[in-house]
């Protein structure tokens, strides 16, 4: 049983009675153990709807915030399927279950239920918890619900065209998630030809952004597109005026390594940074952590100034208490509320601990609610993938 940095589930599950590839989640994927390339490819444009507004031009006033500022809601989804989750869906729903409840009980959260599941997910959340019945394939909010944008003084969302993550697990709901809740609250839908997931975006709410190129810049989400090309229409589409590029990792897991287990924004000027537990063998993830460190130890943010880079190591892959090939034992995977800041517990006291205190030093006027996540963990994902901010305004 593997325990490696990172790492994600490899084995590809086939969804019963359909032709696609089902996937616990972040999960991993056969494919070449190596670094993206520097040079890459970008996605297919959604259908024009009356909500719909075109992309202005730079210096418009768009601006996406960082995830620190203070949030109107937290969207979270409930697990749908026995065909994604098999024998772990009831894990997979405590687990959830625990992260709705402890952030529900410091700001709103709205959890997404699939019509006829919302009795199982009323008796585990409690009634802190507001119910909207959508349709949903799986948990994942970060990815499938639109990346919100401030414009004017108004929250408006951008619609970034989920796929499935390269069409690698069933979407055929997960793609409308977006359009859908946009649609319910009455805010304006942005529309891009980009194909991305909330996921693969770390951003300092002052115009810089962290991404890496393997979950972008790839033919299973935007063909034909290079880097150069995927870069302006991110600045146009979310306000940006400097993307920072890490390399990630291709082929490995489902997510194509999305930024959010790998590096985060703390505040601006400061990035949380990912390192695998002492002594454990270099492989593809610590490689790509390498890299990262090596671009943000000479990165500048888009005011100019230097970063302040803080590694946080992983737990002891032989004292955490989850399992499985996929297990994700990155605290990178954290998220921020209005009160509180929300990281895994893996089991290894003296690694949790220590997380612990960079977490309370970094934000000393939130509560740090650690929260034990072993199923949703051992589906390749974490406490930040399965929740989505929508700021306040």
């Amino acid at each position: 049983m593997s325990h490696s940095p990172l790492a994600r589930r490899t084995v590809l599950r086939s969804l019963t009675g359909a032709g696609l590839i089902a996937l616990g989640a972040s999960a991993c994927l056969p494919g070449i153990d190596e670094l993206t390339d520097p040079a890459g490819q970008a996605g297919p444009s959604t259908p024009s709807t009356p909500a719909a507004t075109a992309v202005p031009a730079p210096g418009r006033g768009r601006r996406i915030g960082g995830e620190w500022e203070k949030h109107e809601r937290t969207f979270m989804a409930w697990p749908a399927s026995e065909n994604v989750w098999g024998s772990q869906l009831t894990g997979v729903r405590k687990d959830i279950a625990a992260v709705a409840r402890a952030i529900g009980e410091r700001e709103p959260v709205v959890l997404l239920v699939r019509p006829g599941q919302e009795a199982s997910a009323r008796n585990a959340c409690g009634q802190d918890v507001e119910l909207l019945a959508v349709p949903v394939d799986d948990l994942w909010a970060r990815d499938t619900l639109p990346v919100f944008v401030e414009e004017g003084g108004r929250a408006k969302g951008v619609d970034f065209n989920f796929n499935g993550w390269g069409r690698k697990q069933e979407h055929g709901n997960d793609a409308r998630v977006a359009r859908t809740v946009l649609e319910k609250y009455g805010i304006e839908r942005i529309e891009t030809t980009i194909t991305a997931e909330g996921g693969s975006f770390e951003t300092d709410g002052q115009g810089t952004l962290l991404i890496t190129e393997s979950s972008i810049v790839n033919d299973n989400r935007n063909p034909g597109r290079t880097r150069e090309q995927v870069e302006a229409d991110l600045k146009r589409t979310l306000g940006l005026s400097k993307v920072i590029w890490l390399a990630g990792v291709r082929g490995k897991d489902i997510t194509d390594a999305h930024v959010d287990c790998l590096a985060r924004f703390a505040a601006p000027g400061v990035v949380l940074l990912d390192r695998a537990f002492p002594g454990t063998p270099p492989d593809v993830w610590s490689r790509s952590a390498d890299q990262a460190r090596a671009v943000l130890a000479e990165a500048t943010d888009a005011t100019g100034k230097k970063l302040r880079v803080i590694e946080v190591a992983q737990p002891d892959p032989d004292r955490i208490t989850g399992r499985g090939d996929a297990f994700v034992s990155s605290y990178m995977n954290f998220y921020i509320g209005n009160k509180g800041v929300y990281l895994p517990l893996f089991g290894d006291h003296r690694a949790d601990e220590h997380a612990q205190e960079v977490f309370r030093e970094l934000f000393p006027g939130r509560e740090i609610v650690p929260l034990q996540i072993d199923t949703l963990a051992s589906g390749g994902g974490g406490i930040h993938c399965s929740t989505h901010d929508q700021p306040a305004g």
